[in-house]
């Protein structure tokens, strides 16, 4: 972009640790955030019943034309970093891509299981689409295509087990000096949280830093859902090749 700031969109499926990482990177000085831009155009333009549908697209902007030009407007004075937090199963056909091309694309994956088995604890009907993988691998597939190699890709697991290790990692990659107020943050909800915040943030917003990766794994998934998991987990391998690791 030629105003020089860094517009980060960061590409992940639900039940992920997107909004932690959104309260990363929205704990530097320097940077602002955006959660979920897509997700009011998303709902208005499916129909598809989420929690707090109609408070979602109350609240939100359900042209998705205006939502790019918000994703590259210029920044606030004194601000130099747009972090934009995206669920990849947002982009559906309606939805331009092109401004893609235009920010720098980070994607953030999880184990298809562990997604799998927090998602149905918050909303019981699933399927393949609705957990982002394989929208992840298309969007994956046109940035890896523009630039002529892998993108960055980070593994919640590994921000977890060493978030200051593979948070480093990613400010090396993404030109950015690693700030470490990105370990810690106060609890609550923001004000740059979207109106959905109160049914799915309740972790979040009673955390005040990353939590070390979970000590067991979960339960065996009912068929329907290791079904879902099996079908999505070639594109969850296919970028978790290219993950960045600590150094």
């Amino acid at each position: 972009m030629r105003d020089g700031a860094l517009r980060i969109a960061m590409w992940s499926g639900p039940r992920n640790i997107s909004t932690a990482m959104m309260r990363s990177f929205g704990s530097r000085a320097d940077t602002v955030v955006s959660d979920e831009p897509f997700y009011a155009a998303y709902l208005a333009m499916t129909g598809i019943d989420h929690p707090m549908k109609n408070e979602v697209i109350a609240a939100g902007e359900t042209d998705p034309r205006k939502v790019e030009e918000m994703l590259l407007a210029p920044l606030p004075a004194g601000r130099r970093v747009f972090y934009q937090k995206h669920m990849t199963h947002h982009m559906i056909e309606g939805i331009g891509r092109d401004w893609i091309d235009r920010v720098t694309n980070v994607f953030l994956i999880r184990d298809p299981n562990r997604v799998l088995a927090s998602y149905v604890r918050k909303r019981e009907a699933v399927d393949a689409s609705d957990v982002g993988f394989l929208k992840q691998e298309e969007i994956f597939d046109r940035v890896a295509d523009r630039l002529g190699e892998a993108p960055p890709v980070i593994d919640s697991h590994d921000v977890l087990a060493d978030p200051e290790g593979t948070l480093t990692a990613l400010c090396e990659r993404l030109g950015l000096d690693f700030d470490r107020c990105m370990l810690a943050w106060e609890p609550g909800i923001r004000t740059t949280d979207g109106v959905w915040a109160h049914h799915w943030y309740q972790s979040v917003a009673a955390s005040r830093g990353f939590s070390p990766p979970p000590a067991v794994e979960p339960a065996p998934l009912p068929p329907h859902l290791l079904h879902i998991a099996e079908a999505v987990r070639p594109a969850y391998d296919k970028l978790r090749a290219h993950r960045i690791a600590a150094g």
